[in-house]
C-alpha cells in the first residue's frame, strides 16, 4: 500500500530538517512539502532533502488539498512540520488499513518535553481523541484517498480544519487511534503558557461547536514559530 506523507509549511525552517530527516528514512512512497508562500529558507530545505515541495495558497487546509492532488498514492498521511513520526509509522499504517473497514485513524501524541505538565498534557490529549474519535492535526492524521476525495478533502477554513475532518471521518468508517508515538513540538505550550493555552484550546473548541466561524476563531489563535 502506498503512503503519501503531506507536510503543510510557512516559515519553517528551525523544524522542518529534522521532520524530513525522520520521514524520508522511513520508506513512504512519497513526502511532499506543501508551502503557503515562506519568507524563510523553509523551500531550500525540502529542495536539499530531495522531496517534492508544492505551493499554494497559505492556509493549512487549503494547502493539504491541494498537495494530495500532486500524488497518487492510495493512503494520505498528514503531518506538521514539527512532528516526528515514529520508526514504525509506516509499519503500522499499513497493519491497521489491512482492515477494510478502517477508513483512516492517528497516532498517539507526546511533547518532546516529556515530563511534568507536558506529560500530562499529551496524555490527556490522547485519552480525549480516544474517547470522542476526534483528532488533531499534531496526531499525524491519515485517510485512504477514496475516502479523502469522497469526503472532500479539508473544509476550507483557517482553524479547526483537522477536528472538523475527523468529525466527518468518524462517520464514513472505523477509525483507528494507533498507540504508538508521534513526537510534537512544545513550543506554543511553552511560550504562551500551558495554562493560558489549555484555556485557549477549550474556549476555541467551545466557541467552534456552538456555531462562531473559524474566521473569528482565527483572530484568537497566534502562529507559533
Amino acid at each position: 500500500m502506498k503512503i503519501a506523507v503531506i507536510i503543510p509549511t510557512l516559515n519553517e525552517e528551525q523544524a522542518l530538517p529534522d521532520t524530513l530527516q525522520r520521514t524520508t528514512a522511513l520508506g513512504f512512497a512519497d513526502v511532499l512539502v506543501v508551502d503557503g508562500g515562506s519568507t524563510d529558507c523553509t523551500r531550500a530545505i525540502a529542495a536539499s532533502h530531495n522531496v517534492r515541495c508544492v505551493t499554494s495558497r497559505p492556509g493549512r487546509a487549503c494547502q493539504m488539498n491541494a498537495a494530495s492532488s500532486h500524488s497518487q498514492a492510495e493512503v494520505l498521511l498528514f503531518l506538521h512540520a514539527d512532528t516526528l513520526l515514529p520508526p514504525t509509522a509506516r509499519q503500522d499504517i499499513d497493519r491497521a488499513l489491512a482492515d477494510p473497514a478502517c477508513v483512516g485513524g492517528r497516532f498517539d501524541v507526546r511533547f518532546e518535553r516529556d515530563a511534568g505538565l507536558a506529560w500530562l498534557i499529551a496524555r490527556l490529549i490522547s485519552l480525549r481523541s480516544r474517547w470522542s474519535g476526534i483528532a488533531t492535526g499534531d496526531q499525524a492524521l491519515f485517510v485512504r484517498r477514496e475516502i479523502f476525495e469522497r469526503l472532500g478533502g479539508f473544509a476550507d477554513m483557517p482553524i479547526m480544519e483537522d477536528v472538523d475532518f475527523t468529525r466527518r471521518l468518524k462517520h464514513a468508517g472505523r477509525t483507528a487511534s494507533l498507540r504508538t508515538l508521534v513526537v510534537t513540538s512544545y513550543r506554543r505550550w511553552k511560550r504562551c503558557g500551558a495554562f493560558r493555552t489549555i484555556v485557549l484550546m477549550w474556549t476555541l473548541r467551545f466557541l467552534y461547536w456552538i456555531g462562531v466561524h473559524p474566521n473569528r476563531l482565527k483572530n484568537l489563535y497566534a502562529s507559533v514559530r
